[in-house]
């Protein structure tokens, strides 16, 4: 033991001896890189918190406003907060309040934002070390399954293994530009047929594209999706592309590698599709049920015009935060299952936020487990470790809690209706970006309330599990056991 901390105090001295000697750039970058070697979670948070800084400075310039005019700082910090979180939310008009820069700069932000927190720590580690070293792929795979940084081995099946990370963050750079490009092209000859000049149609088709992919939901436009209501390859094509960007880039990458071989998919691959199939469904369903009498919404629509725009909608809950209706007038049981469905989210290490397919779906397989009677949750024909189990609750629980608390204080902070306030804060804390118009009339101080709930629902579930798996230590003893009376 003590000859383990004399090793290490000796190279601790012989790197302190080294960097004396280096520049400063060289200086800074060894320290960063010693931070990111020594909390991942952390440098994660230090990123994204640096890059939401930079841009809200950015988007407070008269040159990012189309008046010219300076932004308040609660709305740049706001919408920048809801940029690099891919949220959707924002307290201005997008169509019109953002000059050609500043569309430039919401445009970059949530290309950026979508490549996922320790997805962009371990890039941003990889440059700052010049190599893809171990560290950086234990934070890549990480946000893939936070247990990765567990200081044991690992038994269970991966959804990306350590060999694989590389592949990973290639098919992250190469699915943003691929798919995104792909669908523009697609999305062109729509824009133009709806009366916009090529060079409007162009930049229209590549915004909406990056949006859905993104799952981020601004829309470029006056009206939004108003002129493409009607539009429904259009409007597919929204729906195909918040689809691939919410089901997460190991699914993808999987996907491209095996899409003939469903045996060789991972648990993982399978749960998050069979998981995202089964509630998009369920809430086509849902809307369908629960909706048509409101007469205020689907007026005068027939059945095939209802059941889509259920699917669209049902899509759009996953994260996607477009809207062909308006939010405020659905009813209240549909905005409660919407709650629901925006609370769920997308698959884990996707641009999509809620507290994951996977999670949710751990959640319901331990609950029929029990009801039947069984010790193991099983899926698939794979056991499912307890200590996945553990962290599902700690994570449901954690966006919970957030939720609750965000609802609570910004219910204080307004007078609006509070089934309204927890659609909101829902859809903040899950990135989706649809709202009911709660958010443009905020105060300031309940903007920043919300905009930390956007901070929190991107980067806090995925860092939080991933401290959660790094802080479980061996224990060589075993208490006594007692059962409660739980239920």
């Amino acid at each position: 033991m003590h000859r383990v901390a004399w090793e290490e105090l000796i190279r601790e001295g012989n790197r302190l001896a080294s960097s004396q000697q280096l520049s400063l750039p060289a200086r800074i970058r060894e320290g960063l890189e010693a931070f990111a070697s020594r909390s991942p979670s952390r440098f994660a948070i230090l990123i994204f918190a640096s890059l939401i800084m930079v841009f809200t400075l950015l988007l407070a310039q008269p040159f990012a406003s189309a008046s010219g005019e300076p932004t308040a700082f609660a709305d740049a910090f706001f919408n920048a907060m809801s940029t690099i979180c891919v949220a959707g939310l924002s307290t201005v008009d997008m169509a019109t309040y953002w000059s050609p820069l500043g569309n430039a700069i919401i445009f970059t932000g949530t290309q950026v934002g979508a490549l996922g927190v320790l997805t962009l720590a371990s890039i941003l580690g990889t440059i700052i070390s010049g190599r893809l070293g171990l560290r950086a792929r234990l934070m890549a795979a990480s946000d893939t399954n936070p247990m990765r940084i567990h200081s044991g081995p690992v038994a269970e099946g991966q959804a990306i293994r350590l060999g694989e990370v590389g592949g990973l963050l290639a098919t992250v750079a190469f699915s943003l530009i691929i798919i995104e490009t792909t669908i523009a092209l697609l999305m062109l000859p729509s824009v133009l047929s709806a009366g916009y000049s090529l060079g409007e149609s162009v930049w229209y088709s590549f915004y909406y594209s990056a949006m859905a992919f993104t799952n981020t939901g601004f829309t470029p436009n006056v009206g939004g999706l108003v002129p493409f209501a009607h539009d429904y390859w259009f409007l597919t094509l929204i729906m195909v592309g918040v689809f691939l960007g919410s089901v997460g880039f190991p699914v993808i990458y999987a996907l491209s590698r095996n899409l003939k071989h469903p045996r060789r998919w991972s648990l993982h691959v399978k749960l998050t599709l069979a998981t995202w199939a089964i509630l998009w469904f369920g809430g086509i369903v849902g809307y369908l049920i629960l909706e048509p009498g409101n007469s205020q919404v689907f007026m005068g629509m027939g059945p095939g015009e209802l059941t889509y725009q259920a699917a669209f909608l049902s899509t759009m809950s996953r994260s996607g935060g477009f809207n062909l209706v308006d939010i405020s007038q659905l009813d209240s049981s549909t905005l409660l299952f919407t709650d629901m469905l925006m609370f769920i989210g997308g698959g884990s290490a996707s641009t999509a936020g809620g507290i994951k397919v996977t999670t949710f779906a751990v959640l319901i397989l331990a609950a029929i487990a029990e009801a039947r009677g069984r010790s193991s949750i099983e899926a698939f024909k794979r056991r499912i470790p307890g200590d996945v189990l553990r962290l599902a609750v700690s994570v449901g629980l954690w966006g919970a809690t957030t939720v609750a608390i965000g609802t609570l204080i910004i219910s204080e902070l307004t007078d609006a209706p509070l089934e309204y306030v927890l659609f909101d804060v829902i859809s903040a804390f899950a990135t989706v970006g649809m709202s009911t118009g709660v958010t443009a009339e905020l105060s300031d101080p309940a903007l920043y309330v919300l905009a930390l709930v956007m901070f929190m629902g991107r980067v806090g579930t995925v860092t939080m599990a991933a401290a959660l798996a790094a802080t479980q230590v061996g224990q060589f003893f075993t208490r006594p056991e007692e059962r409660p009376i739980v239920g």
